[in-house]
């Protein structure tokens, strides 16, 4: 007999939706859709943000305690290991390459600057032409760096370059490589024992995946992936890493995308290219 009546909290009566209709979601609700829901990106606040992050990511990596010792026990260990699945061939690889001068210092540069300037200048690519993809893809970079700072807490681990007993060259200070964070005077600056995972991996993947993924010219998505092949030859040619220590990188990589993909339902390359301001 007529609509039926509902009571708010406040006892008045109210009449329930039509069936068939919803009634609104809760407000809170409301907010994480729109959270979770991809838009444009603003300068400002993305500027701030990735350089307030890059910060906090190299104050607690630094800050982590060096724990030598530690470090070059795991070091041993991740040698043992390499040689007993049969791919222990960073020793060759990094004395062949430190033969061919001007490759090794190629590489040197490399491995110091093009790290920090391929990742920036895919940011920047992604928020210029694809700003609905681009938190998505932002987020699975940030999300790689924080777990790999799980890593660089847990397990400190000396790079092959710093094994007293391991023979490899440190080409870094054999061929005076200017400007890296690596060797020389600037090695006081940061933390020698975080190679586990390698961020030039997850990093380098990251860019190369999202190149591949979203380029359109044949030649720009060959050299998406070229970059993270390129990189893994690198940092095991230089001694600063191993090849677990890149496996480490692929691991973290893939937990970023993983999140990604949960906050926002999909992958970012399946992210529609423009969004709404």
């Amino acid at each position: 007999m007529g609509d039926a009546l509902t009571r708010t909290l406040d006892g008045l009566p109210t009449t329930p939706p039509p069936k068939g209709d919803r009634a609104d979601p809760p407000v809170e609700e409301g907010r994480l859709a729109r959270l979770r829901t991809p838009r444009a990106p603003r300068l400002w606040f993305e500027i701030l943000l990735i350089a307030v992050s890059y910060w906090i990511y190299s104050m607690i990596r630094n800050a982590v305690p060096e724990q030598k010792a530690k470090a070059l026990r795991n070091a041993d260990w991740i040698w043992q290991a390499e040689h007993s699945l049969g791919i222990a061939v960073e020793h060759t690889v990094n004395h062949a390459v430190n033969s061919v001068t001007w490759l090794i210092v190629s590489m040197n540069y490399y491995y110091a600057t093009l790290h920090f300037i391929v990742t920036i200048g895919v940011l920047i690519w992604l928020y210029r032409w694809h700003p609905g993809r681009y938190a998505a893809a932002r987020l699975a970079l940030f999300a790689t760096t924080g777990v790999a700072l799980v890593g660089y807490y847990f397990y400190p681990l000396a790079p092959p370059r710093l094994m007293p007993d391991g023979g490899f060259i440190d080409t870094l200070i054999d061929h005076g490589t200017w400007g890296s964070m690596a060797s020389g005077n600037l090695a006081s600056m940061s933390n020698q024992y975080a190679a586990m995972p390698s961020m030039h991996i997850g990093w380098s993947l990251w860019c190369g995946i999202t190149i591949a993924m979203l380029a359109k010219p044949v030649w720009a998505k060959a050299l998406g992936l070229l970059y993270p092949s390129t990189t893994l030859l690198v940092i095991v040619s230089t001694a600063n890493h191993f090849w677990l220590d890149a496996l480490g990188g692929v691991l973290c990589l893939a937990f970023g995308f993983g999140l990604a993909c949960v906050w926002f339902g999909t992958l970012p390359h399946r992210l529609t290219p423009h969004v709404a301001v």
